[in-house]
């Protein structure tokens, strides 16, 4: 077999320098790779990276999954974390998957991500049969369908993997994200003390402005807004909360909010919490049309690009958003890996950090936005301000 020379000067096999070559690109990816893309990040042809991989494959140094990717079997020396989850979709999951990408680059630890969509069960558990033969030190996972996060859960339980869970609270493993019913009440105190200071108290409805879904952290997070309502102005008698059902679109909450409108007298006094910020600007576009800003209050959650932008709209109905920051999700969700494997004692529930973010605030926490946002054809309503002071880290 043909031998060759390293930068020492010390023999070495052609074939096992390409098989650990290989080993070890699979072993650094953070996702799973087919031959293509082994032959183009070593450089190899594609026919001796099958070659390679189907002896690394025979001898357990790589597993194929069903699509045709291969995972490594054995671990670099480093802390392997896996994430599994739907990466892309929305604002939120590419927050937070790149966030989970940089820290674990700083964090010098291998990282696995196994993608499936939110209701792809099938690729889920495939993924998970992976995970269970690949054996990372810890299993990070985001499902938003709860009924198929306890499929999961249980079935890393039975395997022997600690696994924490993300945005939904599952038991079994730790949990990492919201806090919803703290930021819900967040919302709900600031709409309170807006009431209490434009309009001396007075209200004549609260709207809440629901997700169809139905789960349990967003039950939490209305219950939350409820109860910070009722400790700046009093107890709230339901007799005046209107419970409306949205779907997750700005264009079917501004429907609704514009069909409420038309239901309610023209100085009706009216305070309006929203799940989420998409629900929240449809809203506020719909008190915009009617002309009826100056009787109309919006407190949104997520405090995502859309609720960004509406806060630098002037005069806009939506007096504030609360801020979960997923895009700082990958530093705390590292960290806390890191100290349940080293040890140290971990609790059950550890939150991301809620800030109120509003008009007043907004250039602070996001300044790279602002000049942006003032320039936009959407916006087209006056400039929005100008950075004051660099993002604060809370």
């Amino acid at each position: 077999m043909l031998k060759v020379k390293d930068k020492r000067g010390k023999k070495t096999i052609s074939a096992l320098d390409r098989g650990l070559l290989i080993l070890e690109t699979i072993q650094n990816s953070v996702h799973p790779l087919n031959i293509q893309e082994i032959a183009a990040l070593t450089g190899l042809q594609r026919l001796a990276v099958y070659r390679c991989l189907n002896t690394l494959e025979q001898r357990s140094y790589v597993k194929r999954s069903v699509d045709k990717r291969y995972v490594a079997m054995v671990k670099s020396g480093r802390p392997c974390v896996a994430y599994l989850a739907p990466l892309t979709g929305n604002r939120f999951r590419d927050a937070l998957t790149g966030s989970i990408r940089e820290a674990a680059a700083e964090s010098n630890c291998d990282l696995l991500l196994m993608n499936n969509r939110e209701d792809d069960e099938e690729t889920m558990m495939a993924n998970a049969t992976v995970l269970c033969e690949r054996k990372p030190d810890v299993v990070m996972f985001f499902q938003p369908r709860e009924r198929l996060g306890h499929r999961l859960a249980d079935f890393l339980a039975q395997a022997g993997l600690r696994f924490l869970t993300i945005e939904r609270a599952i038991p079994g493993g730790i949990y990492f994200g919201a806090n919803n019913f703290l930021a819900g009440r967040m919302a709900g105190q600031v709409l309170g003390q807006h009431a209490r200071q434009v309009w001396g108290g007075h209200f004549d409805r609260v709207v809440l402005l629901e997700d169809v879904s139905g789960r349990s952290s967003l039950h939490a997070r209305m219950a939350g807004m409820l109860t910070g309502l009722s400790e700046i102005l009093g107890h709230v008698p339901e007799s005046k909360v209107e419970h409306v059902y949205a779907e997750r679109q700005t264009a079917a909450s501004r429907q609704a909010m514009a069909r409420i409108l038309e239901q309610l007298p023209a100085n009706a006094r009216v305070l309006v919490l929203a799940f989420n910020d998409l629900t929240a600007v449809g809203a506020a576009q719909a008190v915009r049309e009617s002309g009826r800003s100056g009787e109309i209050a919006i407190a949104g959650q997520n405090a995502s690009e859309e609720g960004r932008r509406e806060l630098r709209i002037p005069n806009s109905p939506l007096i504030a958003t609360v801020a979960y920051f997923p895009e700082r999700y990958g530093m705390k969700l590292l960290a806390l890996c890191r100290r349940w494997l080293s040890g140290q004692p971990v609790p059950p529930a550890e939150y991301t950090d809620h800030v109120v973010i509003s008009a007043e605030n907004v250039d602070r926490y996001y300044p790279e936005e602002g000049s942006v946002f003032s320039q936009s054809s959407d916006l087209g309503r006056g400039e929005a301000s100008s950075p004051t002071a660099p993002r604060n880290s809370h």
